[in-house]
């Protein structure tokens, strides 16, 4: 194993009816004013929100809940909600969603124990984060491991850009998660989540770096249990053990664990993250676009790592390194389109791009060609329009 140091304190309720012990846990990590944050309407359609609440109630937990939280969501929303938790003299920020949701949370959460920062100098500008208020989740969508995670990503409004924010400051001192709360999602909505929670392992699987016999085991574990079950999962969105182990996976898969003695890639997120800003496009469906085309452009300059991978994960044991390279790509492409989820540009929904547009997302993906994208293989901004132009049908 190489060198690594491992930090996860988040206090996790994990299975039916975890919900019932949301009182007791805000209370244990020092809540009384309690700021609820939600995005659209679901959790009003399907009764969750207010059983949340009625919860509250019960405990004479004193709460204010703000809706308006939307998918990749935005930097300015975030300033609003924390102005209204600053308002209300919160303690506690609760996020109950997703990934959009949780990160909005912590942006807020930010701006709670720093009411004299704008919170645009985290997201925007690289401040480092000193001090967050506690944040608290319910868990309602399995896609971005922000429960258990040391990050956030949030749209800079108007330029098509997202600021991400890294510390483990900013990490929920506690998740409840039901994963009864994801019945009602959409087969599509779990297909982006199934797809984002793979690509969190693989991310960090891809690597020069070797040596690390345990996390390669937990990381293809994890990514053959994904798969098993995110199939089902999109066939029967009410089948328990298959949600089930989707949602732990998820929140596995973004805590570093499958990680150890290695850093994260994150090429395909960095590719993604621009798609979804200039064309607010899911999360997870532009990491099935950008995955395959990224590992198809930079697979030869390490076919032994990507074999491996192969051959452990998707049962591929004939023929050179990368020959079975290929067919492991080959594999995953048609895994994510099993799912439903898209892998060209038309397919994501955005059409075929100009030579203009393609230019404009490379710029953007490596700040006008002054840095390189990526760690396995650092992109300049050749590299990036090369990836984008093979998906561009």
């Amino acid at each position: 194993m190489q060198n690594f140091e491992f930090y996860c304190p988040t206090d996790i309720v994990f299975g039916k009816g975890a919900e019932e012990k949301l009182a007791d846990k805000i209370r244990q990590h020092g809540g009384s004013k309690v700021f609820l944050l939600y995005g659209g309407g679901s959790v009003e359609k399907n009764g969750i929100l207010k059983k949340l609440e009625e919860q509250l109630n019960e405990a004479d937990i004193e709460f204010e809940a703000m809706g308006g939280v939307q998918p990749n969501p935005v930097l300015s929303f975030a300033q609003e909600a924390t102005a209204e938790a600053i308002d209300f003299d919160a303690d506690m920020v609760l996020a109950v969603g997703g990934g959009s949701v949780i990160d909005t949370a912590k942006a807020v959460a930010v701006g709670l124990a720093n009411p004299d920062v704008d919170i645009s100098e985290y997201w925007e500008r690289g401040r480092q984060i000193e001090s967050c208020a506690p944040i608290g989740v319910v868990l309602t969508i399995s896609a971005a491991g922000s429960e258990t995670s040391d990050s956030a990503v949030l749209t800079i409004d108007g330029t098509g850009k997202k600021g991400g924010a890294h510390s483990d400051i900013i990490r929920p001192d506690f998740a409840i998660m039901n994963p009864e709360f994801t019945f009602t999602l959409p087969p599509y909505q779990i297909a982006c989540g199934v797809v984002d929670i793979f690509m969190h392992t693989l991310e960090r699987y891809i690597s020069h770096i070797e040596d690390n016999v345990f996390t390669d085991l937990v990381a293809e574990a994890l990514m053959k249990n994904v798969i098993k079950y995110g199939r089902i999962a999109v066939a029967h969105r009410k089948n328990y053990e298959a949600m089930s182990e989707i949602m732990w996976c998820g929140s596995v898969s973004h805590n570093n664990f499958t990680g150890l003695g290695r850093g994260k890639d994150f090429s395909a997120h960095k590719l993604g993250h621009v798609l979804s800003g200039v064309y607010d496009v899911a999360h997870g469906a532009s990491l099935a676009v950008m995955w395959p085309a990224w590992a198809t452009y930079v697979y030869e300059d390490k076919p032994e790592r990507f074999a491996q991978w192969a051959e452990q994960v998707w049962g591929v044991n004939a023929g050179t390194p990368e020959e079975r390279s290929r067919a492991g790509i080959r594999l995953t492409k048609e895994f994510f389109e099993q799912l439903g989820m898209p892998t060209t540009f038309s397919k994501l929904g955005i059409g075929v791009l100009s030579d203009a547009d393609i230019e404009k997302m490379a710029d953007i993906c490596t700040k006008n060609d002054t840095i390189r994208a990526g760690v396995f293989h650092p992109m300049n901004k050749q590299d990036v329009m090369a990836i984008y132009q093979s998906v561009n049908k």
